[in-house]
C-alpha cells in the first residue's frame, strides 16, 4: 500500500507580508485562493494557487527568526517549478528587478535550469521541462 499521493501544499513564513504577496502574485504568477488575518496569531495566513491548483500557503509572523540559506544547511534546500522556457521566464522575472543567476544545463537530463531568491532568500529553483 503506497502512503502518500502527492504534495498537497509548501507553507512559507516570510518577513515582509505585503512585499512577498506581491512577489508571489503579481510576478510570480500565482492566484490567492483565500487571504485570512488571524488576530490570535498577529498573522496572515494566504493560501496560493498555480493553474488552479493549491500550491502555497504563505504566513506572516511578528518577528520571525532568520533561516541560513547559504551556505547550505540541513533542512529543506528549495523550491522548484517548471516552466516550458527557462530563457523567456529569466527575461519576464528580469522585468521585475530578479536576478538570477546563469542559466545552467543538468548533466544528467540535458535541460536548462536557474535559480533566483524570494524576498527573504528562499532559494527558487526553475527548470525547464519541455523542448
Amino acid at each position: 500500500m503506497r502512503l502518500l499521493n502527492s504534495v498537497h501544499h509548501i507553507a512559507i513564513i516570510c518577513s515582509d507580508y505585503q512585499k512577498s504577496k506581491h512577489f508571489y502574485t503579481a510576478i510570480l504568477g500565482f492566484t490567492i485562493v483565500r487571504e485570512v488575518y488571524r488576530e490570535e496569531r498577529q498573522s496572515y495566513k494566504l493560501d496560493l494557487a498555480l493553474d488552479g491548483e493549491y500550491v502555497i500557503e504563505l504566513f506572516s509572523f511578528p518577528n520571525p527568526p532568520k533561516r541560513v540559506s547559504q551556505p547550505e544547511a540541513a533542512g529543506l534546500r528549495h523550491l522548484a517549478f517548471s516552466v516550458d522556457d527557462v530563457e523567456l521566464a529569466v527575461k519576464e522575472l528580469s522585468s521585475h528587478y530578479v536576478i538570477t543567476e546563469p542559466i545552467r544545463i543538468d548533466e544528467f537530463t540535458g535541460k536548462k535550469f536557474t535559480f533566483f531568491s524570494d524576498p527573504d532568500g528562499l532559494p527558487i529553483e526553475l527548470y525547464e521541462t519541455s523542448r
